[in-house]
């Protein structure tokens, strides 16, 4: 299958790194025009930086904004006000107990992790309609289905991401726009190196630490380890693509078969 978007335009959000930056770089090197978003612009500039070197063909804009802000929203609709694929990509984890959860806490995740993706989409997908072309993706979470007990708060944005996917989805019945949802499993972003470091003993590899990671956690991964983060962009890359164009208001599980379900 050989997957070409030339000619298409793509935003990622929080892709400086992480999942996001995997994604930013499958697309461009399937030919679509990526814009990199991260909250600073030392992050955007040196995200750039990194993908022309990998992808020296590709073309890339940054947009420095902070999504979990209305204002943050605005400013990257402001400076990119179409596109044909749409990544709901930003979004913050952080292990607490339930009980030391403050309402700030809550509020903060709900706004990075959920509005952000429904702000854009609210203001993008009208464009994407009008041209009967465009893919909405919300990178959501095994954890929406198996609901984390030391991080119920990012599990139930991960659960709320699929929900809109989904109804969004059916919103845009009869266009040739598709919006779907992927799951990844835990995956070796950097963000989630750096949570692991904290836990290891030191002394051994990422790779190591990951799958010590799942086999203890996440016990009912089949393929007891962690995924890299171009496994799953391979997904939204698919996902983005013409291929894919008879799978709508999906929940695509990239979780190593941690969701124990044949459905």
């Amino acid at each position: 299958m050989l997957i070409d978007l030339s000619g298409k335009s793509a935003i990622v959000t929080g892709s400086t790194r992480g999942i996001g930056f995997a994604v930013a770089k499958g697309l461009a090197l399937s030919g679509a025009r990526v814009t990199v978003n991260g909250r600073g612009q030392k992050a955007v500039d040196q995200a750039l930086a990194e993908l022309k070197k990998v992808a020296p063909k590709a073309h890339f804009q940054g947009v420095a904004a902070d999504l979990g802000t209305e204002a943050g929203c605005d400013a990257l609709i402001k400076a990119v006000p179409s596109t044909d694929i749409l990544v709901n990509n930003v979004g913050i984890f952080q292990p607490q107990d339930f009980f030391e959860i403050p309402d700030s806490e809550w509020q903060r995740f709900f706004e990075v992790n959920v509005l952000s993706g429904v702000r854009l989409t609210r203001a993008l997908l009208p464009g994407m309609i009008s041209r009967n072309w465009g893919r909405v993706i919300f990178i959501s979470s095994e954890s929406g289905l198996n609901i984390p007990v030391e991080m119920i708060h990012y599990g139930f944005t991960k659960t709320a991401q699929i929900s809109i996917a989904r109804g969004i989805a059916k919103r845009a019945a009869g266009t040739g726009v598709t919006v779907n949802s992927v799951l990844p499993g835990p995956t070796l972003s950097e963000g989630v190196v750096d949570f692991l470091a904290k836990m290891s003993s030191g002394g051994e590899s990422v790779e190591a630490a990951g799958a010590a990671f799942v086999k203890k956690h996440r016990p009912s991964s089949i393929i007891q380890r962690a995924a890299s983060v171009e496994e799953v962009a391979n997904m939204v890359v698919y996902i983005a693509s013409p291929q894919a164009s008879a799978t709508t208001g999906a929940a695509l599980r990239v979780d190593g078969g941690v969701v124990d379900t044949i459905a």
